[in-house]
């Protein structure tokens, strides 16, 4: 569904409709013919799929109430940004699948109590990656003395972008996840976080990754990105 922002007729739009996706770039306004995505029911959909469906359940069936309506205060009270760049406030269900779907995939447990913090977390300014063809391993750099890192059942989680020729200065997807690094009062995890590349990455290329902090209580922050050139 395309958003459509008016004013002296339409001067913003971002999504698809009528076969035509709209979208922004550095250069400006864009539409491209709509392409349906292929749906090869991998492995990986069908374990996004069965922990959308349980946390669903588990919202209606398992939450009390009292633990619906915090997170439905923690919603009305954090601003999120949608396509156009517009402030907008999601429903408390909206982020408690937000959150535990990255906890669901990596099989942590789920955070059923809404968050009494009403802010995001901050991305972390250090963020950065480095690939090696040899070994087949992305770096990801961060702060460790950021507050997630510090604390028992908070989380950095890592996704790698398919690799793009040198040329290439814009990405966005597909990505897929890559590696986690896990908080811990009794100290913080060491950086960088070497992970093994998802996808098959070659000397030369330019990669996107980007990153999310997950905190203990279910906070969980936008994507923040870093791109690299692979090495040999």
């Amino acid at each position: 569904m395309a958003l459509v922002k008016f004013g002296g007729g339409i001067v913003q739009m971002s999504g698809s409709m009528a076969g035509n996706t709209y979208a922004r770039n550095r250069y400006g306004n864009y539409v491209r013919s709509r392409t349906k995505p292929v749906n090869p029911n991998t492995a990986l959909q069908q374990i996004v799929r069965a922990s959308m469906a349980l946390l669903t359940t588990r919202w209606a069936e398992t939450l009390s109430a009292a633990q619906r309506t915090a997170w439905n205060l923690y919603g009305a009270n954090v601003v999120m940004t949608n396509k156009l760049g517009e402030a907008i406030n999601l429903t408390g269900f909206n982020h408690y699948i937000r959150s535990n779907m990255i906890l669901k995939q990596y099989g942590g447990p789920a955070v059923d109590d809404g968050p009494t913090t009403f802010e995001l977390p901050d991305a972390d300014p250090t963020f950065a990656v480095a690939a090696e063809e040899a070994g087949q391993t992305l770096s990801f750099t961060y702060d460790a003395n950021l507050a997630w890192a510090s604390e028992d059942d908070a989380h950095m989680v890592f996704y790698q972008g398919t690799p793009q020729n040198a040329q290439r200065n814009f990405f966005d997807g597909p990505w897929r996840k890559c590696t986690i690094a896990s908080g811990n009062s009794g100290g913080a995890p060491a950086s960088p976080k070497v992970g093994a590349a998802v996808f098959v990455v070659t000397e030369g290329q330019r990669l996107w990754v980007y990153g999310r902090i997950l905190r203990a209580d279910g906070r969980l922050s936008e994507p923040f990105r870093a791109d690299t050139f692979c090495v040999a």
